[in-house]
């Protein structure tokens, strides 16, 4: 999962689950503040910075209050969207371009990351540079993702299912902190936005869409 295990009150600890489960968890939820201050160097002048929340999910609210925390440190100011099925998002968009901000960060949320490829038409659409957590929104001509590295989390819970298959409690197998994270960039988008990446942005991409 991309949420706190131990916030979300699903293990005791990392090290010792201490119930019937185990798992891995990655840092997309943690890292969404950094999303805005990645969306920031892209679109430095941009006072005003959306940002795209599920309200049913359990982690929205301290996702925002997060994000508004990093939007102080910047200088910039946060509107909250919010949409908890697809049928929202014509009007999420609608108001975004309404208030006239100029990104969007779209908050860790399951939805939404099996939503990346409406969510990057969306965008695009829309000429809202937008940044995501998940590799497919890069992918489908999304602007750009951050988040931990899904490849990472499939392989270590592969490795963790192998072990219960073999007989191993998973009371007694530690969760999986996957401290990995990635970014991925779409340079056509980019032009469609009308945007250039600072050289030191794409130093850091792991790839780079072209």
């Amino acid at each position: 999962m991309g949420a706190d295990p131990i916030a979300m009150r699903l293990v005791e600890s990392l090290n010792r689950p201490g119930a019937n489960i185990t798992g891995v968890t990655s840092l997309n939820v943690q890292v969404t503040p950094k999303r805005l201050e990645i969306l920031h160097e892209v679109v430095p002048a941009a006072s005003v910075i959306a940002v795209l929340l599920n309200p049913t999910s359990p982690t929205a609210d301290s996702q925002l209050r997060n994000l508004q925390a990093a939007a102080d440190a910047l200088g910039v100011r946060l509107h909250a969207l919010r949409a908890g099925t697809e049928r929202d998002f014509n009007g999420v968009f609608e108001t975004l371009v309404q208030t006239g901000a100029g990104g969007l960060v779209v908050s860790s949320d399951t939805f939404f990351a099996t939503q990346s490829e409406q969510l990057a038409a969306l965008t695009i659409r829309h000429s809202v540079p937008a940044i995501h957590q998940s590799r497919d929104f890069a992918v489908a001509g999304g602007l750009m993702s951050y988040a931990g590295s899904f490849m990472e989390s499939h392989r270590q819970a592969g490795i963790q299912t192998g072990r219960i298959l073999k007989g191993d409690k998973p009371a007694d197998l530690p969760v999986q902190q996957v401290t990995k994270v990635e970014l991925f960039i779409n340079l056509k988008a980019a032009q469609k936005l009308g945007i250039t990446f600072p050289l030191s942005l794409l130093g850091r991409a792991d790839e780079v869409f072209e």
